[in-house]
């Protein structure tokens, strides 16, 4: 791993135009960790643009970024693409992974079973996040973890940890977010900015869905269906739905949560959440999906019932026998 370190950190200080990027419907980690490769390349004097297939998330427009997120690859593009948190290619959306130069491309990420696709890959299983990652970076390079990059790998670093509260927390996690703090960070400012963004259209959808929880194992496993009828009589859309499946886990008792939500006919995007000892990562790998041992997720194209059998039964097979 130092390695492929010391290698990401010479081309970003040799090579003068880069495109940064993380998957498609970004979380708070692609988000974070694409604008703190963009402070850094910044300090260091470099042509850079930002990337996301579909933008911004709306609930993030008061998160300021190096520069616009672009949701169009400028043309004729010929530098170095930097491509985070993407477990494989197609998390990047289709225009990208077209667009992408084999010969000059990075891949850094710490989701298990990436598939490896740039032409320099740094993937860390043991790492919660790609803000973590990018610290590195950032500390091989001599640069300070202070402002808008601290900001930056805070915002990616504590949401993929569950504000730190999952078991991928390590004590090197916290000590980074000690340096930030120590660079000037105000948590009582800076957090309600990215916990307190829920509108009435998600508070709708979520009292709906709760109300509709299935358990399944001996109330082991809980699931919610989440059908685009009920999205379209909250007045929701799918990222609405983000932070379900883990506040149905609180649930006693409850080692798996499960979240189905349509995302066309025949086609439904699942979400497992676990804690501990409980690896859902092996049932997402099952359907072609991937991600961590307690938080993954993946698509299957079939009937509504259908999905959620399946579902169940792997559960049943790979985690509760």
């Amino acid at each position: 791993m130092e390695a492929r370190l010391k290698e990401i950190c010479r081309i970003l200080k040799e090579e003068d135009d880069f495109l940064v990027a993380a998957h498609f419907n970004p979380d708070g980690d692609a988000l974070g960790s694409t604008a703190a490769m963009g402070y850094i390349l910044e300090k260091l004097g470099k042509r850079f643009r930002l990337y996301n297939q579909s933008g911004k998330p709306e609930a993030m427009d008061w998160f300021e970024t190096p520069s616009p997120i672009l949701t169009e690859i400028p043309k004729g593009f010929d530098g170095w693409y930097i491509v985070l948190d993407c477990g494989d290619a197609p998390r990047m959306g289709e225009t990208l992974m077209n667009a992408l130069d084999p010969e000059k491309s990075i891949n850094i990420d710490h989701h298990m079973g990436n598939s490896g696709f740039a032409a320099v890959n740094w993937v860390d299983t043991n790492r919660p996040a790609v803000g973590e990652m990018i610290t590195l970076i950032a500390r091989e390079l001599k640069i300070s973890l202070s402002g808008k990059l601290g900001e930056s790998i805070y915002l990616s670093i504590a949401t993929d940890t569950g504000f730190f509260t999952y078991n991928n927390t390590k004590p090197e996690t916290l000590e980074i977010i000690a340096d930030i703090i120590r660079y000037g960070l105000d948590l009582g400012e800076f957090v309600p900015k990215i916990r307190n963004q829920w509108t009435m259209k998600r508070i709708n959808l979520w009292a709906t869905a709760l109300g509709k929880i299935e358990m399944y194992h001996e109330g082991q496993t809980a699931l919610l269906f989440i059908p685009q009828e009920m999205l379209d009589d909250a007045g929701a859309a799918g990222p609405d739905c983000e932070g379900l499946v883990s506040f149905i886990l609180r649930i006693q008792g409850v080692r798996v949560a499960v979240l189905i939500r349509e995302d066309s006919p025949m086609r439904y995007k699942f979400s497992l959440r676990s804690q501990s000892r409980d690896n859902v990562q092996v049932v997402a790998s099952l359907f072609g999906g991937g991600g961590h041992k307690n938080a993954s997720g993946g698509l299957i194209e079939n009937t509504p019932d259908t999905v959620r059998e399946r579902l169940i039964a792997a559960i049943g097979d790979k985690v509760m026998s």
